[in-house]
């Protein structure tokens, strides 16, 4: 396993935070009196002020006698959760304690991570995005209306923070939410403040140092704009010159307000994502988790499986089903892995194949987008191959049974579409077959674990996107790794942080998908079925250890915008940890 790095906390001057300030010593000191500071959830100790404090800061009365730990604030809030009627009332239940005392929930969160994390994200928060309009209660970050692109600059000034307090701003507008699609403002503020929480959690990101934007560019949802209680613009999506300008807006207005922070980018739709990155990314640190997140977490995996197979990156041959955003950021980084070992760009694409809705990518389809269009096949290549009678396309069987794959990725959503006929096929061809059926949730994987295991006689090399119990098949058990981006994703941006970088490069990007893969069971040559991942339980491990190699990367790169004598201790300082601090009275 990788170097396990225990947390800390860096001493830094005093700053302002969201209405108190933090001393060198790290205690809290807020002119706020009595109800103004049990309202604020950064400052929020509840039942754990000290009689001092609650003397001095005008609490007396306000609170119950007893003055409990944080130990056994959480173990009563635990006992709460418990009690909830299903994972949605749980969600419900973890963002009310959230919004009440930051400090409580991140301990709760970080004590049961493992369980929790389905609950405050990915799948569950779909359903609480569903009814955010219905059950809103605060507001959660900042919310930018194209309808006022001018208010801007004002919103992100009414924050408070100095340009030196925000270190990661994740905004949202929400247009393709996980599986559920278009869900207007409160897709944006959810996933984002969702997002944030696994930062926090995973890699230690300070909660007082981290935005949460959701951009409000309408929605074509007609559910939304026809539901009294709706909370966004009621107006069809905005696209176009004044879509992009308002983007712009956005950028100008966090990078001028807070120039070292890094921007995240997440769920926005294909036509947006691609082209919103591409523009961004040499000019600051911005990252696009749907794009960047899973095509790292992918070829983490995948380093692994080369390992095990014994096939080097520059002779796989890859047949990704689902040529989407996610899909062709995937093909992206695989490729630029083959072209470290050895091939040129050229050829290291074309050992890639892109199937769609309409079948086999080629050149003379029309349609395609600027992204896919590079993974299409010359038309030529492919005279002869057998048409699906329905759509007219090639289909996933006759492409590999034509080319003959070494690994097959879904990124579909289409459930069951590897079937025990294509897999077969791949595996009577293919020694070791590489399938990383990925897509989320269970309704839309394309194939089981425990099916493709058998259909290949136990020789496939499997990851999920979902997670899935180990499977046993003559006596051998796989341990299914689960392509989590959790794993990933937040240790990155914490070696940005740390590292101040400039930019995040395709360097740091490969640094952090290999420090992932050194975590897993297989780096060290464990027994037949080892995951190709390290497991998701060990979130703050492998964060921490992304964080090194990310910010050792950027320095290496020239990109850190700070010395970085020490990374280890560096990262191990920048750790924020869920524990109560001193508050007093100014």
């Amino acid at each position: 396993m990788g170097k396990t790095i225990s947390p800390g906390r860096n001493r830094r001057p005093a700053r302002t935070r969201r209405g108190f300030t933090e001393n060198p010593d790290g205690s809290y000191a807020t002119p706020g009196r009595g109800l103004e500071v049990l309202d604020n959830p950064l400052l929020n100790k509840g039942t754990a002020f000290t009689p001092a404090e609650r003397e001095e800061l005008g609490l007396n009365g306000l609170l119950p006698a007893a003055v409990e730990t944080l130990e056994e604030q959480a173990r009563r809030a635990y006992t709460q959760y418990l009690a909830q009627p299903g994972d949605l009332r749980k969600n419900i239940y973890l963002t009310a304690l959230q919004d009440r005392n930051e400090v409580l929930f991140y301990r709760l969160l970080s004590d049961h991570l493992s369980e929790m994390l389905p609950v405050v994200y990915d799948p569950t928060i779909a359903q609480a995005i569903e009814g955010y309009s219905h059950e809103y209660r605060r507001p959660q970050g900042l919310y930018l209306s194209v309808d006022d692109a001018a208010g801007i600059e004002r919103a992100f000034a009414n924050l408070g923070p100095g340009p030196d307090d925000v270190d990661l701003i994740v905004a949202s507008d929400a247009e393709e939410i996980l599986g559920i699609g278009d869900w207007g403002v409160g897709g944006g503020a959810g996933i984002a403040v969702g997002k944030l929480a696994v930062y926090t959690a995973a890699a230690g990101i300070d909660p007082a140092r981290a935005l949460a934007v959701a951009l409000d560019v309408g929605t074509d949802n007609e559910r939304l704009l026809n539901d009294p209680f709706y909370i966004g613009n009621r107006h069809s999506r905005v696209r176009g010159r004044r879509y992009d300008d308002f983007i712009d807006a956005y950028v100008s207005a966090a990078t001028a307000r807070f120039p070292g922070a890094m921007l995240h980018w997440e769920d926005f739709g294909p036509s947006n994502a691609r082209r919103i990155l591409e523009r961004y990314t040499g000019r600051l640190p911005t990252f696009n988790d749907d794009m960047q997140g899973t095509g790292a977490i992918v070829l983490a995996a995948m380093l692994g499986a080369a390992r095990v197979s014994g096939t080097p990156m520059r002779d796989q041959r890859i047949v990704v089903l689902g040529a989407g955003t996610a899909g062709i950021g995937i093909a992206d980084q695989l490729r630029d892995a083959m072209v470290r070992d050895g091939l040129d760009p050229r050829e290291a694409t074309r050992r890639i194949w892109a199937v769609d809705r309409q079948g086999l990518l080629t050149d003379d389809m029309s349609g395609l987008r600027d992204f896919q269009a590079p993974y299409a096949r010359p038309a030529s290549e492919v005279t002869g191959w057998l048409r699906d009678a329905r759509e007219d396309g090639i289909g996933l069987a006759e492409v590999v049974g034509r080319v003959h794959p070494t690994m097959l990725l879904g990124t579909s959503t289409a459930h069951g579409a590897f079937t025990e006929e294509i897999v077969r096929a791949m595996a009577a061809a293919v020694e070791r077959p590489v399938i990383f059926p990925i897509s989320n949730p269970t309704s839309r994987i394309e194939a089981m674990p425990e099916d493709l295991i058998r259909w290949t006689g136990g020789r496939a090399l499997v990851t999920t996107g979902i997670p899935v119990a180990p499977v046993t098949h003559d006596g051998l058990t796989h341990v299914i790794g689960q392509a989590n981006n959790a794993l990933l994703y937040p240790g990155l941006g914490l070696g940005v942080i740390v590292s101040r970088a400039r930019r995040i490069s395709d360097g740091m990007l490969q640094a952090a998908a290999e420090a992932v893969g050194s975590m897993a069971d297989v780096a060290e040559g464990a027994a037949p079925g080892a995951s190709l991942l390290p497991p998701v339980g060990d979130l703050r491990e492998v964060s921490a250890t992304v964080a090194v190699a990310v910010a050792r990367q950027a320095a290496a790169e020239g990109l850190a915008r700070v010395d970085l004598p020490d990374p280890v201790q560096q990262v191990q300082d920048a750790m924020w940890q869920p524990r109560y601090r001193p508050v007093r009275g100014t």
